[in-house]
């Protein structure tokens, strides 16, 4: 899992960094008519290697012949009628010739820089180059790497940053963990040291606390402009879904999967700030340091990677705070255990089962009961969890992260995040056995381009890192609780359906929260969907 990780942060950073063009060669050496092109490697004396990345000088463009495929057998005739003075000219092709520091030889064809267009902003990128003297000079001091064929192509250091923090729901095992590009170029681990605003991965956190009050999936909050006067404001705060657009009324499950802003801050200011930062702490977070405020249902909160793995461990165990490890255990060279990990666990009869296969398996010789398991603290009640997985997982079949969806499994869950100005780009994911963070932003705060949010410049890392990790393993679901009911309701109003209604579809129900039922008195109760009329349009 920890190569796994290792190779999605690389191939996700190098990806974005691609998208936004070519800033240039890392120096150039002046080439004279009579020094020696093979003696040009010596410039590279005090180059290192980056990573995969190797530095190489261009000691010449050239002119290389490109091998005619043999036809396939019954195709001579057609072959040898298409051979033309065009298709010899296609025969042939330029290169960047290069030399690495040891004095070895490649080249660099067309395809191998078509990526390399030039960096004009954030935002916008020259046109893809036509040709390979267009890019590359002799004497250009470049970066290189090997594609998966062998091939070598022109390389960047990317400037972006990310991380990737994976851990087992059940008791906090940390699977994977990387903090940054590359070690050696920045020991900061970004996976644990950096806290970042949430964006929209925060939500869930909100919206579970509106569950835990009479808020039903089927709730209807106005999806319609907002503004703020406050004398601490240098001006009017106009918040906006990240689409530009209004949606009107929007049941609550549907608005977490399209992550609505509008619906997330009027959500907020009806359950109550103080209710609601006093239940994140059930997912680990310290209320003392999140804002108390509305920004928070926008995800204004600062949190590290880790932070969010252990938040959403409790959507993925079934409600159960874990606390998140790193050594299992440690022994001598004679094999005496030293010290051993004693984690809090959501699922004991689980990890007994895991033992009895390790010891079954030659892996383990202690008795699994000799030292039965402590048990987590169950936080978030069973039923609330069970809804919330049930609207996260419509995040990757119908929301923000279907891209997910080309994993082709059923068990996924997550939310993407995107903070202001896409500064920070998330995806916060989990199925029943394993839960994966990816994080991506520039450690400047710099903005990563208009269209990098969560589900492009994130999700992608993640996909690949959990295609790997959960490869050839069976799904999973959480298994529903008791108390919970199915029921039909009219897509447009989250009331119970009628015959009449064409655009019916089932929702889950707290027993007592369902339609037709009375609601349960709650410390603060609000006018939940469902109910014959939505939350009612806020006054700010």
């Amino acid at each position: 899992m920890q190569e796994a990780a290792n190779d999605s942060l690389w191939n996700g950073l190098v990806a974005y960094d691609r998208r936004h063009g070519y800033r240039g060669v890392i120096r150039r050496v002046e080439v004279f008519g009579d020094e020696p092109v093979d003696e040009l490697y010596l410039n590279l004396e005090d180059d290192r290697s980056y990573g995969r990345f190797e530095p190489a000088i261009v000691t010449a463009i050239e002119t290389v012949t490109v091998p005619t495929p043999a036809p396939v057998p019954g195709e001579e005739q057609q072959a040898a009628a298409a051979e033309s003075e065009a298709s010899q000219a296609a025969s042939s092709e330029k290169q960047a010739s290069i030399a690495f520091r040891n004095g070895d030889k490649a080249g660099i064809k067309l395809s191998g820089l078509a990526w390399a267009k030039p960096y004009v902003s954030v935002n916008r990128v020259g046109k893809e180059p036509e040709s390979v003297d267009a890019v590359l000079k002799p004497g250009d001091v470049i970066w290189v790497v090997q594609n998966k064929e062998g091939l070598w192509e022109l390389g960047q250091i990317p400037e972006v940053q990310g991380a990737l923090v994976s851990l087992s729901p059940n008791d906090g095992a940390i699977r994977a963990l990387i903090g940054g590009f590359d070690f050696q170029h920045s020991k900061f681990n970004r996976a644990v040291q950096a806290k970042r605003q949430a964006g929209s991965g925060f939500k869930p956190f909100i919206y579970s606390s509106a569950l835990a009050k009479s808020f039903t999936p089927a709730t209807l909050v106005n999806d319609a402009p907002v503004v703020f006067e406050d004398d601490a404001l240098e001006a009017s705060w106009r918040p906006e879904n990240y689409s530009g657009k209004f949606f009107g009324p929007t049941r609550l499950r549907k608005a977490l999967y399209k992550s609505r802003n509008l619906v997330s801050i009027r959500v907020l200011n009806s359950v109550g700030i103080r209710h609601a930062t006093r239940f994140v702490s059930k997912f680990g977070f310290d209320e003392n340091e999140i804002p108390h405020d509305l920004s928070l249902s926008l995800g204004s909160a600062e949190v590290s990677p880790l932070q969010q793995a252990r938040g959403y461990a409790v959507f993925a165990n079934g409600g159960y705070l874990v606390e998140p490890y790193v050594i299992e255990r440690i022994e001598d060279a004679d094999g005496t255990v030293l010290y051993e990990a004693d984690p809090v666990v959501a699922c004991v009869p689980c990890m007994l089962s895991d033992r009895r296969s390790r010891q079954a398996s030659g892996m383990e010789t202690e008795d699994p009961l000799s030292r039965l398991p402590k048990q987590a603290e169950q936080t978030l009640e069973p039923r609330l969890v069970y809804q919330m997985d049930s609207i996260l997982r419509d995040v990757i079949q119908k929301g923000t992260g279907q891209r997910a969806r080309s994993l082709g499994r059923g068990d996924l869950a997550g939310k993407t995040g995107t903070t202001n100005d896409q500064r920070d780009a998330w995806f916060n994911g989990y199925n029943p056995d394993l839960v994966a963070i990816t994080w991506v932003g520039f450690d400047q705060l710099k903005p990563l381009g208009s269209r990098e949010t969560g589900s492009s410049a994130a999700l992608p890392l993640w996909i690949e890192f959990m295609g790997t990790a959960l490869a050839g393993k069976p799904q999973k679901q959480l298994k529903r609780p008791k108390g919970l009911v199915t029921v039909k309701i009219s897509a447009e109003t989250g009331e119970l359906a009628t015959d009449q209604d064409k655009d019916a579809i089932f929702e889950i129900f707290r027993a007592e929260n369902a339609p037709g039922v009375e609601s349960a008195v709650t410390e603060n109760p609000v006018t939940p969907g469902g109910q014959n009329n939505p939350i009612p349009e806020q006054l700010f």
